[in-house]
């Protein structure tokens, strides 16, 4: 019998990297990889749903399944994750020292909905108190070339989003004084998504805003017990209606890819340990898996980025992780 064949898009990472050269292979499917950056595949999948096979924000997928699209159904793989809410940096003349700041400043984002603006708004105001409403925020990705103008969003009720013009940037604006932060910030190559390439972490006007981000990691995790999520994955829901065993197939092809990277990772860190260039107390944390899949190990984080949609007012409605992914890995 020959395999289904469906194409397969994500950005490459260690933690996929057995789907990519065929170390692993799904049960019953041939994978056509693409290698994508997240930003660039997001809007191509969200406009034009190019692939079969993609990983996928988090939030753009919430906003979609909340307004009745059914192209796609989620299946609970989770590749990366980041604590988003320390990957902002100010003006040092802004007076700005956490997100608390924000109140009544002009601050960046590359896209108001992807799932890292999310997770910091949601710090923002949970963690820090200051309210969206309460922020001028300014958009870098252009309608055309944007997850937003590609599911039709619109600024919440409240929210101001104003429009960064093509001719600049989110590092450009912050380098004249015309934005005073970015709550998130990466370092973009450009595509035809994102277009900053000014480098912020050793500008000598720029800072972080906060000095200590290693500091500031654990204590959110200890406080809130949540590694915030980013992606998801997310196949054709025809196709799984089509073979209802696709959806397993994958989980469990993506599941020995993960394991893979997981054991090369402790090798990598044993070396350290052995070295002494890492303290032995760290042991423990260096053999936990940092990515998890499955839902039944990222409920919490999941639901709360459910909730921030909610609140946040880019879905109508609070999501239950029972209509967003496949019924066959809701019990994993």
């Amino acid at each position: 019998m020959t395999d289904v064949q469906m194409s397969f898009a994500m950005s490459a990472n260690p933690r996929n990297r057995a789907i990519f050269d065929g170390t692993v292979k799904p049960q019953g499917i041939d994978f056509i990889t693409h290698d994508i950056r997240a930003s660039e595949l997001f809007w191509r999948q969200l406009r034009f749903a190019e692939f079969d096979v993609s990983e996928m924000s988090i939030s753009s997928f919430l906003m979609v399944m909340a307004a009745g699209d059914k192209t796609w159904i989620g299946l609970p793989i989770f590749t990366t994750r980041h604590f988003f809410h320390t990957m902002c940096y100010a003006r040092k003349d802004a007076g700005i020292n956490s997100p608390g700041d924000f109140k009544g400043k002009r601050v960046a984002v590359p896209e108001f909905q992807q799932t890292g603006a999310l997770w910091a708004r949601g710090a923002m105001t949970h963690e820090f108190g200051c309210k969206q409403e309460e922020v001028e925020w300014w958009m870098e990705r252009t309608p055309d070339h944007s997850h937003a103008g590609a599911v039709g969003f619109k600024a919440p009720k409240g929210t101001v989003i104003k429009q960064i013009p093509p001719e600049k940037s989110i590092g450009s604006m912050l380098l004249s004084g015309e934005l005073h932060a970015t709550s998130l910030y990466f370092d973009n190559i450009a595509n035809i998504i994102d277009r900053n390439t000014v480098d912020l972490r050793n500008h000598p006007d720029i800072k972080p805003i906060f000095p200590d981000i290693p500091a500031e990691c654990a204590r959110y995790f200890q406080k809130t017990g949540i590694f915030p999520i980013n992606h998801a994955m997310v196949i054709r829901r025809s196709l799984a209606e089509k073979y209802p065993w696709a959806p397993m197939a994958i989980y469990h092809a993506m599941m020995e890819a993960n394991e893979i990277a997981n054991k090369e990772r402790i090798a990598q860190m044993q070396y350290h340990l052995e070295a002494g260039t890492v303290p032995a107390s760290y042991r423990k944390a260096i053999e936990a898996p940092i990515v998890r899949h499955g839902l039944k190990a990222n409920r919490h984080a999941l639901e709360t980025a459910a909730q921030y949609s909610f609140e946040q007012g880019l879905t109508p409605k609070l999501m239950k992780l029972e209509d967003v992914f496949a019924p066959s890995t809701l019990d994993e």
